[in-house]
C-alpha cells in the first residue's frame, strides 16, 4: 500500500506544477460559464411550462460543473498510452506492483490536481459575481463534498478501463475522441440531467457518469435531500466497484494475449 501512496504522492506533486495551464484555464472555464448562463436564461425566459429545475438552480449545476470540470473522465494519461502502443508496458509487468492499481493510482491524481487547482478560484468568483448559489444547507454542503470524493473515485476508475481498452485498438483514437462527448453528455455537464425529456431519465438514472457530476450537484442544491444521499453515495461507489472489477477482469485478459516483438 504504501508503494501506491508513495506513487500518488509523487504524480501529484509533478502536476501540481502546471499551475499557468490551470491559471489559463480558470479564465477560459469563466468564459465558457458565462457563455452556458446566458444560453440557459434565454431558455428558461422563452419556456412555456415549468422546469423540473428552477434557473437559479440551473446556473448554480453550471458554475459546479465548471468547478468540477477536470474530475471528469475525458482524458487519458498519455504516458500510459505511450507505453501501451510502444510495447514498453512490458517493464511495468517486472516491476513488483500491480499494474491496475498503478494505473488507477495515476488516474486519481490526474483528475484530482487539476481539479484542486481550478475548483476554488471558480467557487469564490462564481459565488461572489455570478450566480453560483450557496449549498441548499450545511448539511446539503457536506453530503456534496462526500460526493465529490466519490466522483473523483469513480471517475479514476473509468479513465483506467478506457486506458485498458487501447490492449484491443490499434491507435485508440477512436474511443478517445468519443469519450469527451459521451462523458459531458451523460454526465450532465453540458445539460442539467433534470432537464431531459423524461423517457429518458430512467436510463440516466442509472448509468455510471451521472455519479461524476449530477449527483454532487443534485446534493448541492438540495434537490436530493440530505435524507437520501447514502443511497447516492452507495450509488456512486457501487459503480466504482463494479468498474474497478472489470478493468481488473479485462487487464488480466489483456496481458494474457499481450505479446511484445522486437527487443
Amino acid at each position: 500500500m504504501k508503494s501506491y501512496l508513495a506513487i500518488l504522492k509523487i504524480r501529484m506533486k509533478m502536476l501540481f506544477r502546471y499551475r499557468a495551464a490551470a491559471f489559463a484555464g480558470i479564465f477560459t472555464q469563466l468564459f465558457w460559464g458565462i457563455i452556458q448562463v446566458m444560453i440557459f436564461q434565454a431558455f428558461y425566459s422563452g419556456a412555456s411550462y415549468k422546469e423540473p429545475m428552477s434557473l437559479a438552480q440551473a446556473i448554480t449545476f453550471i458554475w459546479l460543473g465548471q468547478a468540477l470540470l477536470q474530475v471528469l473522465p475525458w482524458s487519458i494519461d498519455k504516458e500510459i498510452e505511450s507505453q501501451i502502443k510502444s510495447g514498453h508496458v512490458a517493464y511495468e509487468l517486472i516491476r513488483p506492483i500491480h499494474l491496475y492499481r498503478l494505473w488507477y493510482v495515476r488516474a486519481f491524481a490526474m483528475r484530482f490536481i487539476p481539479t484542486a487547482l481550478r475548483c476554488l478560484p471558480i467557487f469564490i468568483i462564481g459565488g461572489f459575481f455570478l450566480g453560483l448559489e450557496a449549498p441548499a444547507s450545511w448539511l446539503s454542503g457536506s453530503c456534496f463534498f462526500l460526493s465529490v470524493i466519490c466522483a473523483f473515485f469513480l471517475s479514476a476508475a473509468i479513465t483506467a478501463l478506457v486506458i485498458i481498452s487501447l490492449f484491443w485498438t490499434i491507435s485508440g483514437e477512436g474511443i478517445q475522441r468519443l469519450l469527451p462527448h459521451v462523458t459531458v453528455l451523460l454526465s450532465g455537464m453540458v445539460i442539467p440531467l433534470p432537464l431531459f425529456p423524461s423517457w429518458l431519465q430512467p436510463f440516466l438514472s442509472l448509468q455510471p457518469f451521472r455519479g461524476i457530476m449530477d449527483i454532487p450537484c443534485r446534493l448541492y442544491t438540495g434537490i436530493i435531500p440530505p435524507s437520501e444521499a447514502l443511497y447516492y453515495l452507495g450509488f456512486q461507489l457501487g459503480w466504482t466497484v463494479i468498474l474497478m472489477a472489470t478493468g481488473q477482469l479485462l487487464l488480466k485478459k489483456a496481458l494474457r494475449q499481450f505479446v511484445v516483438q522486437g527487443g
